[in-house]
């Protein structure tokens, strides 16, 4: 049963032992207020009785409107940026409304993953749609794929779950596709057929912070799971 929302203090609290300590009172401002906004919204909408995993759905409905729109003439590429800022918020409300009304579980987790994953199979479609090679999407999506379940499989062998510790996060994903888009529809309305090449420079980026993000990622798995495997001061001979 749902007990009362939490109050900001008391939210913090619990966000923070949902994400390694880490305590949003304490972080940069522009990522305090992002956390705050979110928090005032899953806050609303858990007063009204909404559900994290109805959130959770609306956002992957906002991502397959990306490449629905994308491909719109003129305006299409900004309408596309809009739904993704839209599922980006989207996609921090549910947690926070989970937190809120106490209704954080495993399996919210588990969707809202596969709600990440789907959301950025979409974002790379509308990329594809727009004129951005297949193979070039293609690695886009592995390497970002690749990067969440080298983290996954690093936790399930024992590492403590780890923040943005990579420039290939998902915050930085949502970025390259939200200003991608914006560009390129600027870019279209000086000459329609620079739209394709600027959505490709953006898909391009998109690669190589994802392919360098996984190198830091595997580093640091490497690392942390290197000094657990390590003997103790007893074991030493």
């Amino acid at each position: 049963m749902v007990g009362t929302p939490l109050r900001w203090d008391d939210y913090a609290t619990a966000w923070a032992r949902l994400h390694g300590g880490f305590d949003p009172r304490t972080a940069a401002p522009v990522v305090r207020g992002w956390l705050r906004f979110a928090y005032h919204v899953g806050y609303l909408l858990g007063r009204l009785r909404v559900t994290p995993t109805a959130v959770t759905a609306a956002g992957v409905l906002l991502c397959f409107c990306v490449p629905l729109f994308a491909v719109r003439p003129s305006d299409g590429p900004f309408l596309a940026a809009l739904f993704v800022l839209l599922a980006s918020v989207a996609d921090s409300v549910d947690g926070a409304v989970a937190v809120v009304t106490g209704r954080n579980t495993r399996l919210g987790y588990v969707y809202d993953s596969l709600a990440d994953r789907l959301g950025e199979v979409a974002w790379l479609l509308a990329f594809w749609l727009m004129g951005a090679p297949g193979a070039l999407v293609v690695a886009g999506g592995a390497l970002s794929w690749l990067h969440e379940y080298v983290r996954a499989r690093a936790v399930a062998a024992g590492m403590r779950e780890i923040g943005a510790v990579t420039v290939g996060e998902r915050p930085t994903r949502v970025s390259v596709a939200l200003v991608g888009l914006l560009v390129a529809g600027l870019t279209g309305l000086v000459r329609p057929e620079l739209a394709a090449g600027t959505i490709t420079l953006a898909t391009a980026v998109w690669v190589l912070l994802a392919g360098f993000g996984l190198g830091q990622l595997l580093s640091a798995v490497r690392r942390a799971l290197l000094a657990a495997d390590a003997p103790g001061p007893a074991h030493v001979r």
